[in-house]
């Protein structure tokens, strides 16, 4: 698989799939708000690649220069991360949650020489984008109207290059407790994402893959928009998501492959049954962790679909542990190392044994499929990826047949009494008992036993919770000292732009 990436340019494949099936539908966008729904054909979204591409060169974008582009999911989005490749010039995301001061930080670190935004994150601030030269989509204004400008230009391609970008997209990781790293994607890592995730859904020709995930994300752009290239097939793009429009959306659009996240699988399942739910053509749910064994199964078995399980980070850009397309699924495992990389699970005094917890490490090769590093960060570059090894700062275990489990971030180790307790098997325990809807664990500080652990508590609407029964039903499942001794009730949990939980603010 990395053979097969390497040397090869995006426009290498993209040229190809157009010339082979010009009249294959590429992309379908959907924008339920506006009940509209648009399509486009292979030759079509290279016309408006090649157009967007001739509107950056007419600004004065060259190769190398770093373009900080704001959208919520649409078409343009897509078509600045193309046009950006073709001329060689920098993609940089920011998430349509983030704030001006976020966002102008990003702008400010990745030295950004364009701002493309959409017109309602300028009706916050007018100011917005202030000394950068501003395209704007959605707006009114004939000068910067990023249609408008666009439709000037010509359809035929610039130059191609030969060689692939050292650096086509920094990409900006959510922190809760310092500034985001710029994480470094090159060409030859979209392309090796894009085969990689072939060979995880054993796409083809004829797949539609259905999406709801925030296009500034990695998830999105390495594990659904690079495979749909690669493979030919048809990008769904639905603007929000919506747990009670989803299925309706999938069954509507031809779905085969949706992805999905926690929150999601949640949310559904919180939706009163509906009969047409299970009438779809979906036959996987590419999933990201976690999710309890009963919670699985029940999913599964509601919705009529079977989940592939796969963890990874915005540094090692896919599922690099992952349930495979063929063979035995062993839930709640994450699934066995995939082609490309090696794992390892490490302690201070190095790799671990089968049943034994340490930080999970992956090899790959830095550029291809590992991130080349992180902008500006030498040091922090050295200290993560060392001789080849991404250390994850994540938890978990290999078992003797090889199969691997997460167990906890590495913020989310409570230390007590000289013993290592997950955050994330306190969660999944209390998870378990009537009445509670969400829960986070932390440690908090403790003069005798070094850390206390605290649970904070969203109960279900209406649901009384006695402290004293859930700290008897916790007897049940974990040794005396992982259970909490400290237990809040919140309204909700505090959170990120991306939905994770903020523990820093519950501690």
């Amino acid at each position: 698989m990395i053979t097969q990436a390497q040397g090869l340019t995006l426009f290498d494949i993209w040229d190809s799939q157009v010339r082979l099936r010009p009249q294959a539908e590429f992309l379908v966008y959907e924008d339920h708000a506006c009940d509209t729904v648009r399509t486009w054909t292979y030759r079509e979204f290279d016309e408006e690649i090649n157009r967007t591409s001739n509107l950056f060169l007419s600004r004065g974008i060259g190769a190398g220069d770093a373009v900080a582009v704001q959208l919520n999911n649409c078409p343009e989005l897509i078509e600045c991360i193309f046009a950006l490749c073709r001329i060689g010039a920098i993609y940089v995301p920011i998430h349509p949650e983030y704030t001006v001061e976020e966002a102008r930080t990003i702008m400010a670190d990745c030295d950004a020489h364009t701002l493309v935004i959409e017109q309602c994150f300028l009706d916050f601030d007018p100011a917005y984008g202030e000394g950068l030269d501003t395209i704007v989509v959605g707006g009114d204004c004939v000068d910067v109207c990023f249609t408008q400008l666009k439709q000037t230009q010509a359809i035929t391609a610039p130059a191609r290059r030969v060689e692939p970008m050292p650096i086509m997209e920094i990409l900006y990781t959510s922190g809760t407790t310092s500034a985001p790293k710029g994480v470094m994607i090159t060409e030859q890592n979209f392309v090796f994402s894009g085969y990689y995730v072939n060979w995880q859904l054993q796409m083809r020709e004829t797949d539609r893959y259905v999406t709801t995930m925030a296009a500034s994300h990695v998830n999105m752009q390495l594990s659904a928009l690079a495979p749909v290239v690669t493979a030919g097939a048809t990008l769904v793009l639905l603007r929000r998501y919506s747990a009670r429009r989803f299925w309706t959306q999938v069954r509507k659009h031809g779905g085969t492959l949706v992805q999905a996240m926690a929150m999601m699988a949640k949310t559904m399942m919180a939706q009163p049954v509906s009969p047409g739910e299970t009438e779809h053509d979906v036959r996987e749910v590419h999933y990201f962790l976690p999710m309890s064994a009963a919670d699985k199964e029940r999913f599964e078995a509601r919705f009529n679909v079977r989940l592939l399980n796969n963890y990874g980070s915005t540094e090692d850009l896919v599922g690099v542990v992952t349930d495979y397309p063929t063979g035995p699924r062993n839930w709640p495992s994450i699934g066995r190392v995939g082609p490309g990389y090696n794992a390892r699970i490490m302690g201070d005094d190095g790799e671990l044994g089968p049943g034994q917890v340490g930080e999970i490490q992956i090899q790959g090769v830095p550029g291809v499929s590992l991130m080349a590093g992180y902008w500006k960060k030498p040091e922090l570059t050295a200290q993560t990826l060392v001789d080849g090894w991404l250390r994850t700062g994540d938890f978990g275990y290999v078992d003797e047949e090889g199969w691997i489990y997460f167990t906890d971030r590495h913020t989310d180790i409570i230390k007590r009494s000289g013993e290592n307790i997950s955050c994330a098997e306190v969660e999944s325990v209390l998870a378990r008992y009537p009445g509670i809807a969400e829960v986070a664990v932390v440690g908090v500080e403790d003069s005798i036993r070094d850390q206390a652990v605290k649970a904070a508590i969203v109960a279900e609407p209406g649901a009384r919770i006695d402290v004293d029964d859930l700290t008897e039903f916790c007897r049940s499942y974990l040794a005396y000292f992982k259970i909490p001794t400290v237990i809040t009730f919140l309204d909700a949990l505090p959170r990120g732009t991306y939905g994770k939980v903020l523990k820093s603010e519950l501690k």
